[in-house]
């Protein structure tokens, strides 16, 4: 029942595998209308694909494969994709952010598209944090592109713990400037894309000085290359870190300020100040100054589920065409998916991605949300946006990664190979789990917010918004008595909210115990790790769980994709419990018989699943040429493609390499001549 338009990834000419062909032939739902649901609309999906069209199409993006480049050769292609898209884009006079990207990320195909921190952070943080005034002058250039910046807070020393920032920006009055400096070695910022050889400008984080005290962390903008001959400013040092596990387009680099004088009006000044003569006006709320950063981790979360889904569908395409071993002897080499075991690593991956994909559109929603009740003055969103955003940057990332290595072996030694697409995959999104906060922190401050909420409600206050569950009065037992009652979303999500709610009031306990024996706060925090971490991470999973329920029901698709839909969301609710079994029976919320029958409904789940595995990964709709993969190619053409890949490698260039002659050979010919002695 695969639709015909999904074709969109296939190279034209090529014949479809007949064992991949035959899943699209069983599947019981139209996988294009599954991509309108995750698009948000049939004309959304259609836009998109014209405008993915527009880069995938355009022969001046076309560049050999970024496994056979130097790193120079991958940064100066790049650069050049990026500088071409900025052209093209004008020219096509696409200007919405979201087709922008869409274009982007076309254009690059596989790899991380350059500049992105400009359009992202940089542009996010001059629209939100600098006042009319001055987004007059440093917006309007922004957009076009009279300069090309980067958001510079990572420091050597310090990442997360953003309070721990080293870089100063001292107030003179006498000048009405800052003195921007790294007053060590660890104040260097260190990590910032584009920074190395890229930028000429930067959006700064420093702890603002003035009349001898210091305000905390605040944004500048600063100049650091001439704008003539890209050379660094007097008093900046800059360059590239050097190679890394992933990102090798991007130059990650450094930065070292020595007494660096900017006007008084680089400081984005929207909600805190400094006048003329150093007076500091504070911000209405503390957390406003990190709106960039907790924009990105809001983002996270749907890009997690996109990454998942790829891996996923590279997983799942392969393990149809793939044939291995005998089930029955004599009967031939079934497809590796015909197994139990590859479906457990496979089927629940796919829940995930889709599960994760709603989140992400959730949290968008969220902090569009979060940003019109910021502008009406209300500022109280901050705080569970924050809690939440972290949260669940932390989870789905972790989660992501751990299921991107799981599809990699599932996929056997072929895996291993750059052209699986996963050893890229792996190595340019992992660094998730440590970007915009390392993941552990992140957690930790999700937990901070709840125990806030636990305090609350013990002093008699009442709340809305995700955490309201935590007020609820909690059910002693899980009401299933069947193996169909765990197919019930309220049984399911009754259990995910008992275990949260339960985990979380003992991380309290705990903590509380903790302070009453006479420990300070901070030390009794930090002694309560093991049960804030689980605490938020319950938190977390129930979230996501009430969330993909919740898009489920708002679905206007066809019934046989709701259908499948539920189908997916009970996977990803009943293979959770499954996974946690010992969290729901810990307290005897469940026993081991209903454990049992969960995991009977998760093979019931499986099978269900089967005849619509292939085109549950077809409806992520991600095109060859962004895969770059040659195990996940929509036409199922494995082996042959892996043999032409192969033959292009630049060590195939010719027959005797130089080796042979240096070394080799003589070695060789020298142990010859020594035996006949």
């Amino acid at each position: 029942m695969a639709s015909a338009a999904t074709a969109v990834s296939m190279d034209p000419g090529a014949k479809i595998n007949p064992d991949i062909q035959k899943e699209r032939d069983t599947a019981t739902f139209d996988p294009l209308h599954l991509t309108y649901e995750l698009d948000g609309g049939r004309e959304v999906t259609e836009r998109r694909r014209y405008i993915e069209s527009l880069a995938f199409n355009d022969p001046d993006f076309d560049c050999k494969d970024v496994a056979f480049m130097t790193r120079e050769e991958n940064y100066t292609n790049s650069i050049r994709t990026a500088v071409l898209c900025i052209k093209k884009l004008k020219a096509l006079d696409i200007h919405d952010i979201t087709e922008a990207m869409w274009y982007r990320r076309a254009a690059n195909k596989i790899e991380v598209p350059q500049l992105g921190l400009h359009v992202s952070m940089v542009m996010h943080a001059l629209r939100t944090q600098m006042t009319n005034e001055q987004q007059k002058f440093w917006l309007k250039k922004a957009r076009n592109w009279e300069y090309t910046a980067t958001y510079a807070q990572t420091e050597l020393g310090h990442g997360t713990f953003l309070r721990g920032l080293e870089t100063t920006a001292t107030y003179d009055p006498s000048t009405e400037e800052f003195v921007m400096h790294s007053p060590t070695l660890t104040a260097m910022k260190w990590w910032p894309g584009n920074l190395g050889k890229s930028v000429t400008h930067a959006v700064v984080a420093a702890q603002l000085y003035t009349k001898g005290k210091c305000y905390g962390v605040h944004m500048f903008m600063v100049q650091l290359r001439s704008l003539e001959d890209h050379q660094s400013l007097p008093g900046i040092e800059l360059g590239d870190i050097g190679p890394k596990m992933g990102y090798a387009n991007i130059d990650n680099g450094f930065l070292r300020f020595t007494h660096v004088r900017i006007p008084r009006e680089n400081m984005l000044m929207k909600y805190s100040q400094v006048e003329p003569d150093g007076t500091y006006k504070a911000p209405p709320a503390a957390k406003l100054s990190y709106g960039s950063m907790i924009l990105i981790r809001s983002a996270i979360v749907g890009s997690m589920g996109r990454v998942l889904a790829q891996a996923v569908t590279i997983a799942t395409r392969y393990s149809a065409v793939r044939r291995q071993s005998e089930l029955i002897p004599g009967a031939g080499e079934p497809q590796v998916l015909d197994f139990q075991s590859q479906q457990l690593k496979l089927f629940p991956h796919i829940a995930t991605a889709y599960a994760f994909q709603f989140a992400g559109k959730q949290m968008h929603q969220m902090y569009a949300d979060s940003l019109d009740q910021v502008s009406s003055g209300n500022f109280n969103v901050l705080p569970e946006l924050h809690a939440t955003a972290a949260g669940l940057k932390a989870f789905t990332s972790s989660v992501a990664m751990a299921g991107l290595e799981l599809l990699r072996m599932a996929c056997g030694g072929h895996g291993y190979s750059a052209s699986s697409g996963f050893p890229l995959l792996y190595a340019n999104e992992s660094p998730a789990c440590t970007y915009e906060g390392e993941n552990t922190v992140m957690l930790l401050q999700t937990a901070r917010f709840l125990m806030k909420c636990v305090r609350q409600l013990k002093s008699g206050q009442s709340f809305k918004g995700a955490m309201s569950y935590l007020a609820e009065r909690p059910q002693s037992r899980c009401s299933a008595q069947s193996e169909n009652d765990f197919l019930n979303p309220k049984v399911l999500l009754d259990a995910y909210r008992h275990r949260a709610q339960r985990i979380v009031f003992h991380a309290a306990e705990n903590l509380d115990k903790a302070e009453k024996s006479g420990l300070a706060r901070p030390l009794a925090w930090n002694q309560q790790h093991l049960y804030l971490i689980r605490a938020a991470n319950a938190h977390c999973h129930l979230a996501v769980a009430e969330i993909f329920f919740a898009g489920v029901q708002r679905s206007e698709a066809p019934e046989a994709v709701k259908k499948v839909l539920m189908t997916m969301f009970q996977m990803y609710a009943v293979h959770g419990l499954s996974e946690k079994r010992g969290e729901f029976l810990q307290d005897g919320y469940m026993t081991g018989q209903q454990l049992d029958m969960v995991d009977r409904v998760l093979i019931r789940l499986l099978k269900e699943t089967r005849p619509n595995a292939v085109t549950l990964v077809d409806s992520f709709d991600i095109h060859d040429k962004h895969m770059g993969s040659v195990m996940g190619r929509y036409d199922g053409n494995v082996y042959e493609n892996m043999y032409k890949w192969a033959k292009s490698a630049p060590m195939n260039d010719k027959e005797v390499k130089d080796a042979y002659h240096l070394y080799i050979g003589p070695f060789l010919k020298e142990n010859i001549a020594n035996s006949k002695l």
